[in-house]
């Protein structure tokens, strides 16, 4: 049988990439990563916001070419039942695939103005008030999840897809020094220190290029 694959980009700089790792991590799914060289032209263009059709991270799982991390969380959560990627509540299950649709095609001035980048730090950063709109938001969906949940993740006590879609905004808010009300600061804290994040961020540091469209100057 084929082994299972993860084709990925920049662990610094890609946000999809990283939410499609933890996704596989958290349904426990064993896999060897493939990294697309950071000159590649479409990895270029995945961590660019720059095609609208991303290819990266695609998973090859026993016949199955997975692409889209959308797509890739509901096949996980398909062979993966047990893992509880998806809440067993229905309701939970339909607020959990709202939010994470919500996260998957919007808040562009979000990402376009706060590009992911885990080596960097620029406490006391201009945030536009386009960008501060999708930060409110972004807030107030965890605000309600957490009321309703308990915490400390989105849905309770366990990780959901979710919590692996919202991850690249914790490491956001962390590189643009974004102020949380306590609670959000506790949740944004509880993804920072997961294990995988904390792996993940280590390999990030370890890259040697930058992309210059992404090192903020200001």
């Amino acid at each position: 049988m084929a082994k299972t694959t993860l084709t990925i980009s920049s662990k610094n700089y890609s946000s999809w990439s990283l939410r499609g790792w933890l996704l596989a991590k958290f349904a426990g799914l064993e896999f060897e990563e493939l990294i697309t060289a950071s000159d590649d032209a479409s990895a270029r263009a995945e961590i660019l916001l720059l095609s609208s059709s991303i290819l990266v991270p695609c998973l090859r799982h026993e016949g199955a070419t997975v692409w889209d991390t959308l797509a890739i969380a509901e096949y996980l959560n398909e062979i993966r039942p047990n893992a509880g990627l998806l809440p067993a509540d229905r309701i939970q299950r339909a607020h959990c695939r709202s939010i994470c649709g919500e996260i998957h095609s919007g808040f562009a001035t979000l990402r376009a103005s706060l590009p992911v980048n885990l080596k960097g730090h620029f406490p006391g950063f201009k945030i536009w008030s386009r960008a501060q709109s999708d930060i409110d938001r972004v807030c107030a969906i965890w605000r309600e999840c957490l009321e309703k949940s308990g915490g400390p993740f989105l849905f309770g006590e366990g990780r959901t897809m979710a919590d692996a879609m919202y991850a690249p905004v914790v490491t956001r808010f962390m590189t643009y020094d974004v102020k949380l009300e306590p609670r959000l600061a506790a949740y944004a804290k509880t993804i920072m220190t997961m294990p995988e994040m904390v792996e993940w961020i280590e390999a990030a540091r370890e890259e040697p290029a930058d992309i210059e469209e992404l090192e903020v100057e200001y």
